[in-house]
């Protein structure tokens, strides 16, 4: 499952992603963020917490990666390693963030993956949840989906 946001954050914002991290992994799932700071920073620290592995698939050099990434993986591509986040992932599901998350909805929806939006995105095609736990049950395949 990926995880997509804001590279930069606030508190609660950080703490969301974070514990979605968290979740992620302690349902066996790994988690794919695109490897640097804010909401990939907090989600991977969440998941690694939880004994989980979180791939980073970074714009430049994998030496650039968060503390939290076990996994990282340099692309060298800038922003067009976010096709890559888009297509190592089952689910993805995309917290509030600016340009670069929304080419990550946009080219997850143009794959056909599953695109959950825990944000206000309003993207057609997304799958609208209140709360990380509703995010999580649709992410399963449990949970009942909206779309936007």
């Amino acid at each position: 499952m990926a995880v997509v946001g804001a590279g930069d954050y606030e508190e609660t914002r950080y703490n969301l992603a974070r514990e979605l991290g968290r979740r992620i992994a302690q349902k066996g799932h790994v988690l794919i963020t695109g490897g640097l700071g804010g909401v990939m920073e907090a989600a991977s620290r969440g998941a690694k917490e939880a004994g989980g592995v979180a791939v980073g698939i970074l714009p430049g050099e994998k030496e650039a990666a968060n503390p939290y990434v076990t996994v990282a993986i340099g692309t060298g591509m800038g922003h067009g390693r976010n096709a890559i986040v888009a297509r190592s992932a089952d689910v993805v599901i995309a917290l509030p963030g600016l340009y670069g998350t929304l080419s990550e909805i946009a080219l997850a929806l143009k794959m056909e993956k599953p695109v959950i939006d825990l944000g206000d995105w309003n993207v057609e095609g997304m799958v609208r949840a209140e709360s990380l736990e509703e995010a999580m049950e649709i992410a399963e395949g449990r949970g009942t989906a909206k779309k936007g």
